[in-house]
Formats: structure tokens, C-alpha cells, sequence
């Protein structure tokens, strides 16, 4: 079978790859192996013979708006196979037997059982001779036992909870809805939206997007993010959406995919001892041949004395049963020594403490990825933490509002008719920067309303939802020319679009300080643009400052118009008129305060690593019990700038580190580990977390609203990074 790029010498209309009947009268015109080539390869000049993403569209019977059709997918799967990966079998109760087996401590045993039953038969005749080799060998068939039916259940267990990894799912356009569905389920023809910090769950082709960068390390090994837009459309399966957003349609799925062809040519992996484990076969072993040792000593040093005798009493020549005997019974006592010596409870007490400290793991709904991080845990002496998500509950709602120059309280549906009146002059323009500045969708499921986002963006279109906006009707008002998504370099989302009046419009949202500096302008009461004057930018930097001690997240919105000669789709950096700055509550996960507590009375030492703002991170520290009075909180920036005596100096005093981005949380980490010896533990549950959570001694990834980085659980993923 040729490949789709061997097509050199093809007749318009020809078609080397063939498709069943059902296939063609489903409407598919196109192979599935010859899908795979195109975008594995990269063939950009196939694609074209196709007629580009919309000819491929046509051939796997999709439509973009609509997407696959429910009714459709039995038939997808049938023809171009299930996004699914050939695994290991899993082994049977007899394998784990036969590899208990293996150990050298009980190979040794063995030896020492069989040897002995031979030696106490022929000193002691039968039955009584068989006495200790028959308990050397129920001690090894106790160990083996215990020791198989505790890996075999551990196999099971962990395969329970792989399967509870797996439940990764994706945004996907079926049936002219968006949808969440598990990537498993995916077909070819699914329409897939990507944002930031999401992985790419098959192969496919790049429709439409903003910004789109992929990190393709885990294939190509190369560190440097790829662009993928129009010219370059090509997504593979297993890489990561390091920024931007964009549509992919599916085209390859399964084992088919470049991942799944790299999983094939992988050999199985051997599972690692733990640390302790390989110690522990480590004292076995050196015990094991100091007793040999002892017990080759111990028979020659009773054989020679029994040769001296003889030669003293002139017998050396004179050989009778009752010396053979003798000498039996020497080597009887050595094989004693060596039996005794060798521990042939050690292993199974390892297993037994292993299993044991996952089982408790599990019951506080852990998984452990690496058994080593259950050893490793209890001489944590340090946690870093993140803030949103790991202390807090990651479901945030506005809770204040400064807008027309004033600030107001927001409290759900009782406070709708305040608000509504009270911001009346400028609620069209919020509505906008709302609804058409998000990269989240409102969505109706059997007749209610959900929102398919960030929890940030969540509480700000609850909020546009709470005055009463229509999320479909102003998106469809505008049409949107560039997106600049939210990262955690730039803080602050933008977007382009086009102006109901004329020309094009800015919307701006993101950290306070740095959306402010951008604006010249602000709202008033009227709905009127107003120069904003100094003594106004610190009435609403005071704003900013008394809602983060509120231990409030703050955004600020902002929007610019643009006239038609401006550059095309380029979005400006200041000229903004300020619209509102929102505080959104994101609270304390209860029980907290006392863990926190708890480790502080322990002599472990709990630090809080956010990106947030410095005074809300140190309301929330308060709160938690985290930052005290002798506590140092500082800003990333600030961290990042000093020299590394500086760092040293003060590493010992901070509990509370602002603003920070991934490089500085990870330089924290590696700097308690290297230069203080701590055991390091990391918590954390977004992508920006992800170089903390390698670098330290132990990484607790919070799954209930990670992304993929972390492997997204529905229970905690604990995994020991050593």
C-alpha cells in the first residue's frame, strides 16, 4: 500500500486506497491510512490534492458548524478505528507468583531448604530430618503467597485508578452543539476546541484559531514550541497547547497516530524497585553472604579440628560411617547458620509497609503514581503551594464591582435590580467586554444554562448572565479579527473586533496593574469616556488595593476603539478607557486553616507560590494561617531580580511569594533543595505549576480543575518526582 505522498503519477480521480461499501454509502471518501500518512507526515502538498482542510471536511462527510452526528459514530469507529491504545495485558495471579519467585533472598532459601531436608534425613532419618527444611520451605511459600496476593491486588487497585486517569475529556462541536466528551470516544471528523495548558487527544489538522503554540517536546524531543496556523496545520497526538486557542478537526485516531505508532515501538518498561526496596534487598544480600561467609568458616574450622584429631590419635587413615556422620553434622550446623541468617521476613515486611501506606493514601483519595513518594512524604520539611485550586476552592463568583466610579457589592439575584439601575449608562459596553473578550461558551443542556470554561471566565459571564446579557446575541453582533489569549507571561486577555459604527474595537481584561497603566480614560455614571486624572488613578488603585485585602482576585476591563487607519489587526497596548474593575471571591477550602496547622506543628514549613496579586495572596495566607507576623511575603519580580546570596538570605523568612511566574516558583523549589537540603513537597494544579512539581522532592498535582500537564483526576494525583 503506498503512501499519500507517493501520488506523483496519480489520474485525476484515482484512488489507491479502497474503502468498503458501507463506507462510501456513509458518505466517506477517503482512507484511513492515507489520513494518517498526510498528517504524520506533514504533507502539505497532499492536503492540497485534497482540496486543503475543507476538501478533507467533504471526504470524512463533516460539517463545520454541525460537526459529527451521534447517529454517525458507530460507523466512524468502524471505518477509521477507536482513539484507543494497545496496552499491556494485565498479568494473572501466577505471574505474580512466578515473579516473587525471582527474588535472590528466597532463591537462596530454597537452596538452604532443600539442602537441609537432605542433611536431616541422612542425620536424622525420616520423618523427623524433614523438621526444618519443610519450615524453611512454609516460610517460603508464606512469603510468596502474601507477597503475590498483595502485588496482584496492588495491580488491580492501580489499574482501577489508571482507569480513573483516563478520564480526560474535550470540547468537541457535535450534532451543532458544544459538548464535553472523553477523548477516548473521540472519532475521525470530530470538531476539537484547544486552549491553553489542554493536550492535543489525536491527530489532526488546524482549522481556525489565535496564536496557537504547541509544545511537541514529548515527540520530537525538541524544546522550542511550534506555531501552528493555516500554512501549518499539522496537530499530533500527545503534544500540549502551550498558549493560544484554536479548532482542530480529527483526522487520525488510535494506533494509527504518531503517538500510537511511537507506543509500539516502545518496549515494555520494567517496573522500578522503590528506594527502600532495593535497600532492603541490599541488607539481604550482605547478610545472606556474611552468613555464608560465617558458615564456611564455621565447617572448615570444626572439619580441620576433626582432621587434627585424627592425625593426633594416628586415625587418619582409619575411615569409618560414624566420621562421615560427623562431618554431616558440621555441615549440617553451617547450613543452620546460613538459615537463620538470611531474613526471609525483610521482603515481606517491606511489601506489607508499602501497601500499607498506599492504602492510606487511597482512603484520603490519593493516587500514587511512584510508590517511592510514599517513602519519601514523611521527611517532607517544606510545601509549596499554589493558591487557586489547591487552598481555595476554584470556583469563584464576582463579589464587587467598581464601575461608573463607584464601588458596588454584587450578592446574586437579590442584588440584579441595584446593580442593573445603578450601572445603567455603561452596562452595553460591560456586556461586551464580557461576552465577546472570553474564550469561554455559554451553553443550554436540556434546558439549562452551563459555561465551558476557565473558573475565572466562569464567574465573569455569570456575572454578564446575573445583568441579564445575552452570550449568543452580543457574540453575534461583532466579528472577531485577532485573539491574544490570556498567558502567564502577559496577564491579560485581548481581543479585535469589528466596531458597530465603523471601524475596529479593543476589549482588554486582566491583572489590574497592568490593565490600568494601559488606559487613559474612564466610564462615568453617563456611559460618557472621561481623561482619567491622577488623583482617579489612585482612587482606583485604592479600590484595587482594598478588594485585594479583601483577599478578592482583581480584573480590570477596558476597551479602545480603533479608527480604520490604524495597522491592520494589530491590538494596541495603552489608549484604553477603563470600564470596571471586578473583584472575584474564590474561597478557602475548608479544613485548611487546621492542615495547615497541623504541618506547622509537625516542623514542616508551608509556603504559599501564587500568580495572584501581593495583597491578595497575603489575605489568603492570613486566613490560612500561613503568613505570620515574622513572615516574609514578596513579590516574583522582586525574587527574580536578586543576586543569589540575596535569595539565600532570604528564602529562610518567606511564606508568601506574589506574582510569580513558573521559572520563579521552580528557582524557589531548586534553591530550598540544593542550597538548604529540604525535603521539598509541591502542590499545585495548573500548567504554570508543572516545572515545580518535576524539580521537587515530591508533587502533589490537585486534578479536580488541572490541566492535562497534571493529569486531570477526579481524586489527587500524588507522584514522587525522584
Amino acid at each position: 500500500m503506498h503512501g499519500a505522498g507517493d501520488r506523483s503519477n496519480e489520474k485525476p480521480g484515482q484512488d489507491e486506497y479502497k474503502l468498503s461499501e458501507d463506507a462510501r454509502i456513509a458518505g466517506f471518501s477517503i482512507y484511513p491510512d492515507e489520513l494518517a500518512s498526510i498528517t504524520c507526515g506533514h504533507d502539505i502538498q497532499a492536503l492540497k490534492m485534497h482540496g486543503g482542510i475543507h476538501g478533507i471536511l467533504r471526504k470524512v462527510s463533516v460539517s463545520l458548524d454541525e460537526g459529527v452526528k451521534d447517529s454517525n459514530i458507530p460507523i466512524r469507529q468502524n471505518v477509521y478505528g477507536l482513539n484507543r491504545y494497545t496496552e499491556k495485558p494485565p498479568g494473572t495471579f501466577f505471574m505474580f507468583v512466578w515473579e516473587a519467585l525471582q527474588d535472590l533472598t528466597l532463591i537462596i532459601l530454597m537452596v538452604c531448604a532443600v539442602v537441609s531436608i537432605g542433611v536431616g534425613i541422612a542425620t536424622e532419618g525420616w520423618p523427623k530430618g524433614m523438621d526444618d527444611g519443610v519450615g524453611i520451605l512454609i516460610s517460603i511459600v508464606l512469603v510468596v503467597v502474601v507477597t503475590a496476593i498483595s502485588d496482584y491486588r496492588q495491580a488491580l487497585q492501580f489499574k482501577d485508578l489508571d482507569r480513573e486517569k483516563k478520564k480526560i475529556f474535550v470540547q468537541v462541536t457535535r450534532d451543532k452543539k458544544r459538548q464535553k466528551v472523553s477523548i477516548y470516544d473521540l472519532v475521525v471528523g470530530d470538531i476539537v476546541h484547544l486552549s491553553i495548558g489542554d493536550q492535543v487527544p489525536a491527530d489532526g489538522f488546524f482549522i481556525s484559531g489565535y496564536s496557537l503554540l504547541i509544545d511537541e517536546s514529548s515527540l520530537s524531543g525538541e524544546s522550542e514550541p511550534v506555531n501552528v496556523y493555516e500554512e501549518k496545520p499539522f496537530l499530533l497526538s500527545g503534544t500540549k497547547v502551550q498558549d493560544g486557542s484554536g479548532i482542530m478537526l480529527v483526522t487520525t485516531v488510535g494506533m494509527r497516530t504518531k503517538w500510537g505508532k511511537l507506543m509500539t515501538a516502545l518496549s515494555e518498561e520494567e517496573e522500578d524497585e522503590t528506594p527502600l526496596q532495593v535497600k532492603l534487598n541490599g541488607v539481604a544480600i550482605i547478610i545472606g553472604k556474611i552468613g555464608l561467609t560465617f558458615a564456611v568458616l564455621t565447617f572448615s574450622v570444626l572439619a580441620v579440628r576433626f582432621l587434627v584429631e585424627k592425625i593426633l590419635n594416628n586415625e587418619i587413615t582409619d575411615w569409618s560411617s560414624t566420621d562421615a556422620v560427623i562431618l554431616l553434622n558440621y555441615f549440617a550446623i553451617a547450613v543452620t547458620i546460613i538459615v537463620v541468617a538470611v531474613p526471609e521476613g525483610l521482603l515481606l515486611a517491606a511489601t506489607l509497609s508499602l501497601a500499607f501506606a498506599m492504602k492510606k493514601l487511597m482512603n484520603d483519595r490519593a493516587l500514587v503514581r511512584h510508590l517511592s513518594a510514599c517513602e519519601t512524604m514523611g521527611s517532607a520539611s517544606c510545601i509549596c503551594t499554589d493558591k487557586t485550586g489547591t487552598l481555595t476552592t476554584n470556583h469563584m463568583v464576582v463579589n464587587k464591582i467598581w464601575i461608573c466610579g463607584k464601588p458596588l457589592d454584587v450578592k446574586g439575584n437579590e442584588s440584579k435590580e441595584i446593580l442593573s439601575s445603578e450601572i445603567s449608562g455603561a452596562s452595553s459596553i460591560l456586556l461586551q467586554v464580557i461576552f465577546q473578550n472570553t474564550s469561554s461558551e455559554v451553553v443550554m443542556e436540556d434546558g439549562k444554562t452551563s459555561i465551558l470554561g476557565t473558573p475565572t471566565e466562569l464567574a465573569l459571564l455569570e456575572f454578564g448572565l446575573l445583568l441579564g446579557g445575552d452570550f449568543d446575541a452580543v457574540r453575534r453582533e461583532v466579528n472577531i479579527h485577532k485573539v491574544e489569549p490570556f498567558n502567564f507571561v502577559r496577564k491579560k486577555m485581548s481581543v479585535l473586533v469589528d466596531h458597530p459604527h465603523g471601524g475596529k474595537r479593543a476589549f482588554c481584561k486582566g491583572a489590574s496593574e497592568i490593565v490600568l497603566r494601559m488606559c487613559n480614560k474612564f466610564i462615568d455614571f453617563n456611559g460618557e469616556s472621561v481623561i482619567l486624572s491622577l488623583e482617579q488613578v489612585k482612587n482606583i488603585t485604592d479600590v484595587i488595593n482594598s478588594f485585594a485585602s479583601e483577599a478578592l482576585r482583581t480584573l480590570c476591563l477596558a476597551f479602545k476603539n480603533i479608527d480604520d487607519s490604524s495597522i491592520e489587526n494589530e491590538i494596541p497596548d495603552d489608549g484604553y478607557t477603563l470600564i470596571a474593575v471586578v473583584g472575584i471571591k474564590d474561597p478557602v477550602r475548608p479544613g485548611v486553616k487546621d492542615a495547615v496547622q497541623t504541618c506547622l506543628a509537625a516542623g514542616i514549613t508551608v509556603r504559599m507560590v501564587t500568580g495572584d496579586n501581593l495583597n491578595t495572596a497575603k489575605a489568603i495566607a492570613k486566613e490560612c494561617g500561613i503568613l505570620t507576623e515574622d513572615g516574609l511575603a514578596i513579590e516574583g519580580q522582586e525574587f527574580h531580580n536578586m543576586s543569589p546570596e540575596q535569595k539565600k538570605a532570604v528564602i529562610p523568612r518567606i511564606q508568601v511569594m506574589a506574582q510569580s511566574l513558573p521559572l520563579d516558583k521552580h528557582t524557589l523549589v531548586k534553591t530550598l533543595r540544593d542550597e538548604f537540603g529540604e525535603v521539598v513537597a509541591v502542590t499545585g494544579d495548573g500548567t504554570n505549576d508543572a516545572p515545580a512539581l518535576h524539580e521537587a522532592d515530591i508533587g502533589l498535582a490537585m486534578g479536580i480543575a488541572g490541566t492535562e500537564d497534571l493529569l486531570p483526576l477526579r481524586l489527587c494525583n500524588c507522584f514522587g518526582s525522584t
